[in-house]
């Protein structure tokens, strides 16, 4: 490994520790993801608190911490067994970020973010499985790990050489999810296409 590649994945793991969910409900003096809801400091969390706008502003937020760092390596000539390694740190970043206590989100959209500039192919695939899953169960969460459990074929079929890395992120993003899959078997799990109005304040 080189100088140039060890930075890259410092920095990486740097920018991913933003947390796009707890900057921006500050910014709009939002209640904070991480204290209300599923606890999750996401987008989706973010939409059942606050919103659409907020929400998608929290995903743009994230995905770009996962694609900067990989494009400015690919821009630099890193190899894509380490694009992928770079990807990772920018999602470990997001999920145990050192600026907000090492507790983060799920990883997802950055995971998406760090996917984009390496293959739109394998990347649309994730997103219509993505999209697909949620249309059918209703459960953003039940979306992630189908889409998870398929990208390592995905990448296989159109990047064989990222199917190492991008199988470790995987595995990592699905076990963030092991809470949701218990909340899922106890039907305890909040769906995310149908969303209540805020309840008043008992």
């Amino acid at each position: 490994m080189t100088l140039l590649v060890l930075l890259m994945i410092i920095i990486a793991y740097f920018t991913g520790s933003l947390s796009g969910a707890l900057i921006i409900s500050r910014i709009m003096h939002l209640p904070n993801p991480s204290e209300h809801g599923s606890h999750n400091p996401g987008a989706t969390n973010m939409l059942r608190i606050n919103g659409k706008l907020p929400a998608i502003m929290v995903l743009v937020f994230d995905m770009l911490k996962g694609a900067i760092p990989v494009y400015v390596a690919y821009r630099m000539g890193i190899s894509p067994f380490f694009l992928g390694i770079v990807g990772i740190a920018a999602c470990l970043g997001h999920i145990f970020p050192c600026f907000f206590d090492f507790h983060g989100g799920k990883g997802v959209a950055t995971a998406l973010g760090m996917m984009i500039p390496i293959g739109l192919d394998f990347t649309g695939c994730f997103i219509l499985t993505w999209l697909l899953t949620v249309l059918v169960t209703g459960y953003s969460s039940v979306a992630s790990i189908v889409a998870f459990l398929f990208t390592p074929l995905f990448v296989w079929l159109f990047k064989p050489e990222l199917t190492l890395p991008v199988t470790m992120l995987s595995c990592v993003i699905l076990i963030r999810h092991s809470s949701n899959v218990i909340r899922l078997f106890r039907g305890q799990e909040p769906k995310s296409l149908h969303f209540k109005s805020k309840s008043k304040n008992k």
